[in-house]
């Protein structure tokens, strides 16, 4: 029997257009598909599945992948590396910014979460001591984010590389010294349900939401302006490729297009808000290259997936990968050579001080082919942060020294942006002169615009953010579902 055209699908996700989008009135708009914009449309589709509400998403990217990078067997860190470093898939936009040199985008369904190291621990609770929120209130929302990400300590269990240098770690003054929490899903294929897909990008959500209740999405939509009408959000307007313009209309809209991307359309559209773009934020990093015979180690070699707090130090952390950095997360089809000699990349992290002065801002004059100015970036390390970076290095050659490794090469500081943790431009808080969002994530002054990316996490932690990012998306849309 000859289908009709009507039952075929295109691609690997149905899509809209935002032409046919723009003839809906939507509940909610979500704008970017990253790990905020896809776990609060998983739970929305969720909480409102036998609902009659429409939900919406926009991209302003390409279909690239329908993975994580790094679960596509045709990958290897080369390829994997020569793939996302092509202009094509990732704007490299700290070449303009002289403060700021490592920033970069990746425009695409599943934004940044396609290429991620997966490394998922949360904030600890006294790193909340100066949030809205407690680090209580977000347990619950954690545990959703594990499980929904598949997040375990158990990549590297059994090697003898990891047991061995963790033991060594613990008896050298890193008692706390563990194995690295990581968003891997490590269940086998059983009983005919199919555990093949181990790394999580933003697509799983996706995927989940699909599998739950219909949702329309559209790719290469560019977001060019929140609309608002007498006070409340109306919805967004979007471009085309082809420059045609559209009025989405949506009572409530999420702002998910990251760190970079959310204060920049909040600007470019006019919303008030003093704090907006304001207290950029990273982490300070030391990274180093360190090796060891291989001998020292047992037969069932394995890797290693470090996870080491510093005693005393709140504020510090110490993550390490091993053998050969990074060559471990990827399908088995070359033949591995026996190694004399076994490398790791180590890093010490921290977060910067939080200051009004760091901050993003649109550059007249600079104008996309949208019509959006380009950002620009004011940022520097504070008194604190520069007192800070020489512990880094201590806490760094403490801990190779105590695993019995040795320098492959003196350890670097990384230039900001290399980190990819920026955070912070639109942060959540009580005060409207000091945060932008309330503590649910909506502008303040604004009812029904929301902001749901990096962009609202105050920094206060050494854990890299993707984990709270997704537990807070997921705390404002359950916010959302249960007001709107």
């Amino acid at each position: 029997m000859i289908k009709s055209a009507n039952e075929n699908m295109d691609d690997w996700i149905p899509l809209s257009t935002a032409r046919n989008m723009s003839q809906t009135e939507y509940d909610v708009i979500i704008v970017g598909s990253g790990a905020g914009g896809g776990a609060a449309l998983w739970r929305l589709c969720q909480q409102w599945k036998n609902s009659g509400r429409r939900i919406g998403l926009i991209e302003s990217g390409p279909l690239l992948l329908p993975t994580h990078g790094r679960n596509m067997a045709t990958m290897n860190e080369e390829r994997f590396t020569k793939y996302f470093e092509n202009p094509l898939h990732t704007e490299y936009i700290g070449k303009s910014w002289p403060e700021y040199p490592g920033a970069k985008m990746i425009k695409a369904l599943g934004g940044r979460t396609l290429q991620w190291y997966m490394v998922s621990p949360r904030l600890n609770p006294e790193d909340f001591h100066t949030w809205p929120i407690t680090y209580d209130e977000l347990v619950p929302y954690y545990l959703t984010a594990e499980q929904m990400m598949n997040v375990t300590s158990k990549y590297a269990a059994g090697s003898s590389i990891q047991q061995i240098l963790l033991e060594r770690l613990r008896s050298n003054g890193f008692p706390g010294a563990t194995d690295t929490p990581l968003a891997a899903d490590l269940e086998p294929t059983r009983f005919g349900r199919v555990h093949s897909n181990v790394f999580f990008s933003s697509i799983d959500f996706l995927a989940y939401a699909l599998n739950t209740r219909p949702f329309d999405l559209a790719v290469r939509t560019q977001a060019v302006r929140v609309l608002i009408d007498k006070g409340k959000t109306a919805g967004v307007e979007v471009m085309t490729p082809d420059f045609k313009t559209h009025s989405i209309r949506a009572k409530t809209v999420i702002l998910s297009c990251g760190t970079w991307e959310t204060p920049r359309l909040l600007l470019h559209s006019g919303i008030p808000g003093r704090a907006i773009g304001h207290y950029l934020t990273n982490h300070m990093k030391v990274f180093a290259d360190v090796k060891g015979a291989r001998s020292q180690f047992g037969e069932a070699a394995g890797v290693a997936s470090l996870w080491v707090p510093v005693p005393g130090n709140k504020w510090g952390i110490l993550y390490g990968f091993g053998t050969s950095p990074f060559d471990y997360f990827w399908y088995a089809y070359e033949q591995k050579p026996l190694l004399s000699e076994l490398k790791f990349r180590m890093v010490s992290a921290g977060p910067v001080e939080q200051r009004y002065e760091n901050h993003v801002f649109l550059e007249p004059g600079t104008e996309d082919e949208y019509g959006i100015p380009r950002l620009q970036v004011s940022f520097s390390h504070s008194n604190q942060d520069r007192a800070r970076i020489p512990e880094l290095f201590r806490t760094m050659r403490a801990a190779v020294h105590g695993m019995g490794l040795d320098f492959d090469k003196e350890p670097w500081l990384i230039e900001p942006g290399e980190d990819n943790h920026e955070c912070g431009t639109c942060r959540i808080g009580l005060d409207p002169d000091t945060s932008a969002t309330n503590p649910y994530g909506q502008i303040h002054g604004i009812p029904g615009l929301y902001v749901a990316d990096s962009s609202v996490i105050r920094l206060t932690g050494p854990a890299n953010p993707m984990l709270t990012t997704v537990a807070l998306a997921l705390r404002t849309a359950d916010y959302i579902s249960q007001t709107v």
